[in-house]
């Protein structure tokens, strides 16, 4: 039996919650092995097992491969998730940079301070409303399939349904003018991997309490 990935990186969301995401929804068990401190980290940087000095890094099939997207690309490739031809592949890829571009907008809120959160909230809000989600309903529209791309369950999927979830935290009713968004949730938060992944005591991370914010950022610095 192959041995199940590690992912390496602190136990708060980051940049590798859509890697869980993507693992979880192909049905992939993992492993993590949490940085803990700045300490954890130059280790990791003094044993060259980050080719950048940064994770996120996970290992995987006798490598040890950094950079979100590489790894998130691997995972695809790997589990069947990137379509099935070059074709749906670049559609896929088009949409997940989008969703990254805002997922990652979302993801460094929860480290700004106070007064700069009461700051960007709404613009990030204003963007996803605005900008975002309007792409992806006319795209579930106009493809009348239940996955956003071809006949079958990708990684646009998933890292669609990672980033809706991640935006109703902060505005519970962002979807309210989106029906289609509103039933694409629905439907893909019930196919089993994923219904399995929302469940609480699972792997996936919630938002950073804001005591721990200093902590991570030490780690860092």
């Amino acid at each position: 039996m192959a041995a199940k990935p590690v992912l390496h990186y602190i136990n708060e969301r980051g940049r590798m919650e859509p890697i869980r995401w993507l693992l979880a929804a192909a049905g992939v068990e993992f492993d993590e092995c949490f940085v803990k401190t700045k300490d954890d980290l130059t280790k990791l940087r003094k044993d060259g097992f980050l080719l950048f000095q940064q994770v996120p890094m996970v290992e995987i099939d006798g490598m040890k491969m950094v950079q979100t997207r590489a790894i998130l690309n691997y995972i695809a490739g790997k589990y069947n998730l990137y379509g099935k031809d070059l074709k749906e592949r670049a559609l896929i890829d088009t949409y997940v940079e989008g969703l990254l571009d805002l997922n990652e907008l979302i993801m460094d809120y929860d480290y700004l301070s106070a007064d700069q959160k009461k700051q960007q909230l709404a613009p990030i809000l204003d963007k996803a409303t605005n900008r975002y989600f309007p792409v992806f309903e006319k795209v579930l529209k106009d493809h009348g399939r239940d996955f956003l791309v071809g006949d079958r369950f990708s990684r646009a999927d998933v890292h669609l349904l990672e980033t809706l979830l991640m935006a109703e935290e902060y505005k519970p009713d962002i979807l309210a003018s989106f029906p289609l968004l509103q039933s694409f949730k629905a439907r893909i938060s019930n196919i089993p991997t994923i219904k399995k992944f929302l469940q609480p005591g699972s792997q996936r991370k919630s938002q950073p309490r804001q005591e721990d914010v200093q902590e991570i950022l030490k780690i860092f610095d």
